[in-house]
């Protein structure tokens, strides 16, 4: 019999150059059924063409990943292509912007961070977990590096506590779900070298290089990993 290849679903591909790219990229390499799920139909089908032409099968998704009842909808939709369940889940989707001193931060700001960082993770989990659990498979997250330091946190409040609920998500499914062979961890990288950074902060500022972060997301998602949960795991450049 031949054997099915792996499904891993992954959230916030659209965009070129960003981190989400290179990590469909080096799962596409290993043979993995790819599934991608981005806010914009016309940016993830572009990105699923390109990963395409590396071979195996990909499937993009448009989704609203904060609404409820889109990411139900994309859960019914996901596992009309993954029948034998997801074998890595690995949760992108999100964004940064500053907020600024509390005292003078902008509500909406605070919102948009915790909306598009939190709320997407919490709802893509818990819409997709059954089918993860009929893999036994993992998910990996995405905090930061500055939710492990206080001193980080200062003028984004908002996008620190995201990061920060990111990590207690990933603590709280490690826990409940390892009964059911569901692994949980997050990646709290320092800033990746992406064109959306190069552009705000220069080609020369320290970056974690995206492959980097891929080879790190393939071993985690990985068997070889299958001993490892609920850890929080720093890059640095």
């Amino acid at each position: 019999m031949t054997e099915q290849p792996r499904t891993v679903v992954l959230t916030g591909v659209g965009r070129p150059g960003q981190v989400g790219e290179a990590v469909a990229q080096a799962f596409a390499r290993t043979g993995s059924r790819l599934v991608l799920v981005e806010r914009d139909l016309a940016d993830v089908s572009q990105r699923a063409n390109d990963v395409r032409s590396l071979g195996g099968e990909v499937y993009p998704f448009a989704c609203d990943l904060s609404d409820v009842a889109a990411v139900t909808e994309l859960a019914n939709n996901i596992g009309q292509v993954a029948p034998n369940g997801i074998h890595a889940l690995v949760c992108l989707a999100g964004g940064f912007s500053m907020s600024g001193p509390v005292a003078d931060s902008d509500p909406a700001i605070f919102s948009k961070m915790i909306a598009i960082n939190l709320t997407t993770a919490y709802l893509t989990t818990r819409a997709l977990l059954p089918l993860v659990r009929q893999a036994r498979g993992s998910i990996l997250y995405f905090s930061a590096a500055a939710v492990l330091s206080a001193a980080t946190g200062a003028r984004i409040s908002g996008y620190a506590a995201a990061k920060s609920g990111v990590a207690a998500l990933m603590r709280a499914v490690a826990a409940e779900e390892a009964a059911n062979g569901v692994r949980a961890n997050a990646l709290a990288p320092t800033s990746i070298r992406t064109a959306s950074n190069e552009q705000s902060m220069g080609h020369d500022a320290r970056y974690v290089e995206r492959e980097q972060v891929a080879d790190v997301t393939l071993y985690l998602c990985s068997e070889a990993a299958h001993a490892i949960t609920g850890q929080m795991i720093r890059l640095d450049a």
